[in-house]
């Protein structure tokens, strides 16, 4: 994020190491709701009709709380943390990737303008968008192993690696590793309208604060987020489907755009299905987005005073490296007049 006034710039990579820092520690307190919306999204209803299973797991949740109860009847309070190794690192890299060319694209965009107030807000969901497009491709192969790591059946689960292996060894080969790309590149727009409505709310209700108190950084962390998902709901919940196992109703036959998801689920479930585990999906958010931007925030006054610190131990080196120098300067100095002249003495 761009800087604040009377706050010191942090570099790109400051800013992406305080972001990803601040997800990292939200998504890890929150990760329950995170397998939860994930079951919730990857179900289909039955019908008597049906002579296979249309989900990948035979258990129907009819709700977070009935979710969260048969999980860990089934899998112990540790199937509520499966896949978690790979999250926390799709999440991590996910952010740092984000804020790192969120910073840089806004920075450059603001000094190519020569702007004299902050970008409007069309320009702060486009920049929003470039960045999180950027970011996607390079870390959503981690984003689909472990939605495959969270959808595996209580028999089947498998690492890190195994998972990528089942993947790359699908009839999709190394682009399963990319399942889901152009869903998530439309969905950049989630990112930009919660970083968007972040900066829009923040110059509106706390105009003219350095630095904002935990609890302001996260009631607008959590109310930008809520706009973000019921706006783009349908998309995720596409995304997911496009990146687990494919139903077993397809006999293996994955899906191949989120149109055909969306499809799919409008025909078993009817319209309404495409905003499924939208509870635990705002829950998450609202959490998440909260805790992250107040964590950012804090790592962000971290990092600045680090980075100050690091700067004067610096500046002291340079300061006692160049006393030095001029100090053996002063003692070699007559000694090198003194040979220059000793050859003209001598003639």
């Amino acid at each position: 994020m761009a800087s604040k006034a009377g706050k010191p710039p942090l570099p790109p990579w400051g800013n992406a190491l305080a972001g990803a820092t601040g997800a990292v520690l939200a998504n890890a307190i929150v990760y329950p709701l995170d397998i939860v919306k994930t079951r919730l999204q990857v179900q289909v209803k039955r019908k008597s009709t049906d002579e296979a299973p249309l989900t990948t797991n035979d258990v129907h949740y009819t709700s977070t709380i009935d979710a969260i109860r048969k999980i860990m009847e089934d899998e112990g309070v540790l199937g509520l943390y499966s896949g978690i190794n790979g999250s926390l690192i799709g999440v991590a890299s996910t952010n740092f990737a984000y804020f790192y060319w969120y910073t840089v694209v806004r920075t450059l965009y603001i000094t190519a303008q020569s702007l004299p107030k902050p970008p409007s807000t069309a320009i702060e969901l486009s920049l929003g968008a470039a960045a999180g497009a950027i970011a996607q491709i390079f870390t959503i192969p981690v984003s689909v192993v472990t939605t495959r790591q969270q959808t595996q059946p209580k028999g089947d689960k498998k690492g890190i690696l195994d998972t990528g292996r089942e993947v790359i060894n699908s009839e999709d080969g190394y682009s399963g590793l990319w399942r889901g790309l152009k869903a998530s590149l439309v969905l950049v727009v989630n990112p930009a309208i919660t970083y968007g409505a972040y900066q829009r709310l923040r110059e509106l209700l706390f105009a003219g604060k350095t630095n904002l108190r935990p609890w302001e950084s996260f009631f607008l962390g959590a109310a930008s987020k809520v706009l973000a998902t019921i706006a783009t709901q349908p998309l995720i919940v596409a995304k997911v489907g496009l990146q687990s196992r494919p139903p077993p109703a397809r006999q293996g036959k994955p899906f191949k755009t989120f149109v055909e998801v969306m499809s799919y689920i409008i025909e078993h479930e009817g319209p309404m299905a495409l905003f499924k585990g939208i509870v635990p999906q705002i829950t998450k958010g609202i959490l998440v987005q909260g805790l992250l931007m107040m964590t950012k925030e804090r790592m962000e006054i971290l990092f600045v005073i680090l980075f100050a610190y690091m700067r004067r131990i610096r500046d002291e080196k340079l300061r006692r490296a160049a006393e030095a120098a001029a100090s053996k300067a002063k003692e070699v100095l007559p000694v090198d007049i003194a040979k220059q002249a000793m050859p003209t003495l001598l003639k």
